[in-house]
């Protein structure tokens, strides 16, 4: 049986480590049926299922695909969306309602994860934007060649290490505020700097740089003028400060001035080739992936998902 076309698919992502999921999808049912929409769910098991569930939306015919889940899904989801046939990706909508650890895709254009009711209204009104996507192009170690989207940022070096720190803690202890302080007193005992080669416009750096993000969006505050509709990737290199210069640098961004640090290097461009940093770890939209061997390429792609936005 054909799928309506105003039915959405919503995909519910439950938050990892903590015990409000219930409680947090009844918030969500009750507004979807306060206002008489129609839809059909599924909830993702784990990290693994959402490519899973996301194709058998997008096989079964769902033209609408809401995503009720954090960063992490979303690069799923668009990863996933971007592996079809472009003219099936065209006639599919994507949309958020914010569920996850980290939701600074969401909060950019607006969606806040305690405002359910205002975000199914915006979704409702189906305001769609083209947007860009980022894309890493690389080979693992195992000589394959890798390719992963995003949608915020990639990062490469210090700040990936603490983002991995920051996720894992917070999976277990479900705070905010304490897997942050727990990531800035591990950092202490993490690896500072690395050797790195880039390459960005005409520039290229050949020193040793402490972190480098790489941001189509926000960039969990180190690309904060990033926008993912320009056609641009906004990219900040960081050189390694000293100790005090260092706390200084995460209280700025904490507070949103992450640009204002003297050792941040601020760039916009279309591509950053990255053309040694053998001991930097990477990570996409927060989650680690397995280190580039060689020369790596980040790039963005234009207008190219469909996707909700608000007024």
């Amino acid at each position: 049986m054909a799928i309506e076309t105003t039915r959405w698919g919503i995909l519910y992502c439950p938050k990892s480590g903590v015990g409000r999921g219930r409680k947090q999808w009844a918030k969500i049912q009750k507004a979807l049926d306060e206002r008489g929409v129609q839809y059909d769910f599924v909830q993702s098991e784990n990290s693994n299922s959402v490519d899973r569930l996301m194709r058998m939306l997008i096989n079964n015919g769902y033209k609408t695909i809401i995503i009720a889940g954090g960063d992490s899904a979303l690069n799923d989801a668009v990863n996933c969306m971007m592996s079809v046939e472009k003219r099936v990706r065209d006639e599919v909508v994507l949309g958020v309602i914010p569920n996850g650890f980290l939701n600074d895709f969401a909060r950019f254009w607006n969606y806040k994860e305690s405002e359910v009711q205002q975000t199914v209204d915006w979704l409702l009104k189906r305001r769609v934007r083209k947007i860009d996507l980022g894309c890493i192009r690389y080979i693992n170690k195992n000589n394959e060649k890798c390719h992963r989207y995003f949608i915020n940022c990639v990062n490469i070096g210090l700040i990936a290490d603490i983002m991995n720190t920051r996720r894992q803690a917070r999976s277990i202890l479900g705070s905010r505020t304490l897997s942050f302080v727990i990531s800035l007193v591990l950092m202490l005992f993490h690896r500072l700097e690395y050797k790195m080669a880039l390459k960005i416009n005409t520039d290229e750096i050949r020193r040793k740089v402490m972190t480098v993000c790489v941001g189509s969006g926000p960039g969990y505050g180190q690309t904060p003028n990033a926008v993912p509709y320009n056609g641009m990737l906004d990219v900040s290199v960081v050189y390694n400060p000293k100790v005090a210069q260092l706390f200084a640098g995460l209280w700025l961004l904490v507070s949103g001035r992450f640009l204002n640090h003297r050792s941040v290097h601020p760039y916009r461009t279309t591509e950053v080739q990255v053309a040694d940093a053998p001991h930097a770890m990477v990570s996409v939209d927060g989650r680690l992936i397995s280190t580039p061997v060689g020369i790596y390429n980040i790039r963005v792609e234009k207008e190219i998902i469909n996707f909700l936005i608000p007024d």
